[in-house]
């Protein structure tokens, strides 16, 4: 009987702490911590070099718009620190709508510069939701976005010839 009464008890100890679990998971499945970062184009080629700076004081918006009128239903601001990183959290699924991360301001007067018609280099679409395959549904973590500046630096082409790349851009 008290081997009975042990099992019993440590089956019930082990069944509360699975629910207690799944209890928890349940709950981050619309908790979403996103993170990521903005630099320099120093050179104007739309991706890092060596030349490239990570920008301090650069704010970023997330916008979420539904699919079918473009509305809005979220927006949220964020400032990179002194490594050029931003973070936020949000909360709620978003599975419905389109959201993206995008550029908002350069505290670089000389890498202020956002081309429009760059979709890829001026904002980042990312998943909010737990119904979209991705394994971790805390963290998103978004491809680093970048500022142009006005005028690539003179070090551009041999940091290029390292590379082993003939860019096209003038300078």
């Amino acid at each position: 009987m008290a081997k009975f009464f042990i099992v019993f008890l440590a089956s019930a100890i082990c069944f509360t702490t699975l629910v207690h679990f799944a209890a928890a998971d349940a709950d981050d499945f619309d908790r979403f911590h996103i993170k990521g970062s903005v630099y320099c184009d120093t050179c104007r080629v739309q991706f890092m070099t060596r030349l490239s700076k990570f920008l301090e004081g650069a704010k970023v918006k997330l916008e979420c718009k539904g699919r079918e009128n473009q509305t809005v239903t979220l927006t949220k601001e964020a400032v990179t620190d002194s490594a050029g990183n931003y973070e936020m959290e949000v909360m709620g699924d978003h599975e419905e709508e389109l959201c993206e991360i995008v550029l908002v301001q350069s505290p670089d007067p000389e890498c202020g510069e956002v081309n429009n018609q760059e979709f890829l280099r001026n904002a980042a679409r990312i998943s909010l939701t737990a119904n979209d395959g991705i394994v971790s549904n805390e963290t998103r973590t978004i491809n680093p976005l970048g500022f142009m500046r006005k005028t690539p630096l003179a070090d551009c082409p041999q940091a290029f010839k390292e590379l082993g790349i003939v860019p096209d851009v003038t300078f």
